[in-house]
């Protein structure tokens, strides 16, 4: 493996994704593996189910008028994402202010979402019956991480992770490089908000994966707090709805939108932990600080509250109209008891008059 960028898109594609299902469809196209982490022990880092990696093969791509080798590889995660990777292998006779140049030919490609989508439908379609409650959301991550096994200190990685050319001032210079981590004397990992920079000689792919599963849990949690706010709007208006109706048909409307508002906070709570407990860094602690810092640059604790804060309104919104719920029927009880009464009365009455 040779110096490179690589090249991420993640797709939020079903509900659901089954990877035995998976490795049955691939095992006789492709050739298909489990991720694990090269440098640390299974005890150090639990996956609850690994993602299916999945060689996509290689074709020549044109970018900023120069061609390049690119790899495409996917990897599938239960969570309902799928990732496409592309990797261009960088010439050794690429000197370094071409490489800048070229960063930021990368970061405004519009040739390289038309292949990465491509790359998709073709993954998709051969995946369809591993999909579940298939839907393409429209919620995208992207990442790049430039990747070398050759790095000189005299190169300087803020304008490749910036994409610019221009100076910048001291203050940016110091946030971009904030988040830098070394385990050994020669590698180096300097993580952003949307790229990132790898020196690693040699050739691990352990901290791409991690960050890689990192973007998957983001997009995972933009999804469901978009759906969450979706539904919501769609509670608020259901109950206004209710309103208007006469005293039985509400009851009705009641049940109905308390039972859409249980199975919506099951479904939200199942997912949301199983996105919580799909990655556990545990022993290694090099690797624990890298993963925990790249939540924190992504900002998962934010997505989370959030989430969690939406549940909380429809649980007390669940809760008051079971309170609605409760006292509407005691008052037809009620009405009930003193219709009864009246007959009584009234039978009473005519009876003995008769």
């Amino acid at each position: 493996m040779q110096n490179s960028i690589w090249i991420y898109r993640l797709y939020d594609v079903a509900e659901e994704i089954k990877l035995d299902r998976v490795e049955e469809i691939l095992c006789h196209q492709h050739q298909t593996s489990r991720l694990r982490l090269s440098r640390t022990g299974p005890k150090s880092i639990q996956i609850e189910n690994p993602p299916v990696a999945v060689d996509l093969g290689e074709s020549p791509v044109i970018i900023d008028e120069q061609a390049f080798s690119a790899q495409f590889t996917g990897k599938i995660y239960d969570l309902g994402v799928i990732v496409i990777t592309m990797r261009l292998a960088l010439p050794q006779e690429l000197q370094f202010d071409q490489l800048t140049g070229l960063s930021i030919a990368v970061y405004n490609s519009e040739l390289i979402e038309q292949v990465l989508n491509r790359q998709l439908d073709y993954t998709r379609k051969i995946l369809a019956p591993a999909l579940v409650k298939e839907e393409l959301s429209g919620f995208v991550e992207d990442f790049t991480i430039f990747y070398f096994r050759d790095w000189q200190d005299t190169w300087d990685p803020v304008p490749l992770l910036l994409a610019e050319t221009e100076p910048v001032s001291q203050a940016v210079r110091q946030e971009t490089l904030r988040n830098s981590f070394s385990y050994g004397l020669d590698d180096l990992a300097i993580i952003t908000w949307d790229s990132a920079l790898v020196h690693d000689p040699s050739g691990s792919a352990d901290i791409p994966d991690l960050l890689e599963f990192a973007n998957a849990q983001l997009l995972e949690l933009r999804y469901y707090d978009n759906l969450l706010t979706g539904e919501m709007k769609k509670m608020y208006g259901a109950i206004e709805e209710a309103e208007k109706l006469g005293s039985f048909r509400r009851l009705n409307h009641y049940r109905r939108i308390m039972g859409r508002l249980m199975e919506l906070i099951v479904d939200v709570t199942e997912i949301t932990e199983r996105i919580d407990n799909s990655l556990k860094v545990t022993e290694d602690v090099f690797y624990a600080r890298v993963y925990s810092t790249t939540l924190s640059i992504f900002r998962t604790k934010t997505w989370e509250e959030s989430i969690n804060r939406k549940i909380n309104i429809i649980n007390q919104s669940y809760s008051m109209l079971s309170n609605r719920n409760v006292n509407q029927r005691s008052e037809l009880l009620e009405l009930t008891i003193v219709l009864l009464i009246l007959i009584e009365v009234f039978l009473g009455v005519f009876g003995f008059l008769s």
